[in-house]
């Protein structure tokens, strides 16, 4: 039985046509990361911060799931129903819903999901698929102290206990879509390296060694199925 642990990152929901916040046409190409993705900016200006998640969260309802995170989907309900015996556990540092969209159950978002808001006053996680502002109140507690549920830069990603208990126990680990300069996720890759395999799918080669064992180049809505029908195949 096949444990797996698989990160995804921007790239995966760049082909489902969201715009990445790293690359050529990055969102950080047209935000300074300190106004929009610090505490510091938040506290400085929160309408704005609010207003650039808005548009973020907006932007979803036009994007779909695409083959990759499909293929994902079915992997994990080909194990679900005992149609391959494995395990799969996908841990995302992207903030969106499409892998729930496309199926997965088993999702682990370490950077925090856009369609949640988190109240700065009483903790409170409520889903949220509307726009918030600064003086909407919080569904728990009614106070104005909401913000996104996002891990920004200086901040503590979610999960890492049971993110580093999966990669432990895990014998497969796949990176699909990711740049590998963000650190934890950056070095999840190093810390199965003596009991895992390990896979990247990416669309452009490492630059420098890589610590992947296999490097698979291309569209991960062609590479990911043709990966995962494979496995199941096999």
């Amino acid at each position: 039985m096949r444990h797996i642990v698989v990160l995804t990152g921007a790239g995966i929901s760049q082909e489902s046509g969201l715009q990445t916040f790293r690359g050529p046409d990055g969102l950080w190409n047209h935000e300074r990361i300190e106004d929009i993705c610090t505490p510091q900016g938040f506290r400085r200006d929160p309408l704005r911060v609010d207003r650039f998640y808005n548009g973020l969260r907006a932007q979803l309802a036009d994007v779909q799931p695409n083959a990759a995170h499909r293929a994902l989907a079915e992997l994990e309900q080909a194990a679900r129903t005992g149609r391959w015996q494995g395990q799969v556990t996908i841990v995302t540092q992207n903030i969106d819903d499409l892998h729930e969209r496309a199926g997965s159950r088993n999702v682990i978002h370490m950077h925090g999901e856009l369609l949640r808001l988190r109240c700065t006053h009483c903790h409170a996680t409520p889903p949220w698929h509307t726009d918030c502002y600064p003086d909407t109140p919080c569904p728990h507690c009614g106070q104005p102290a909401l913000r996104p549920d996002i891990v920004w830069f200086g901040e503590m990603p979610h999960h890492m206990d049971a993110i580093a208990r999966h990669l432990a126990a895990c014998d497969l680990f796949v990176a699909i879509g990711t740049s590998g300069v963000v650190y934890p996720a950056a070095g999840f890759v190093e810390n199965v390296a003596d009991h895992a395999d390990t896979m990247l799918f990416n669309l452009d080669a490492p630059q420098g060694p890589s610590a992947f064992e296999q490097v698979i180049l291309g569209p991960a809505t062609r590479t990911v199925p043709i990966w995962t029908h494979d496995l199941m195949a096999a």
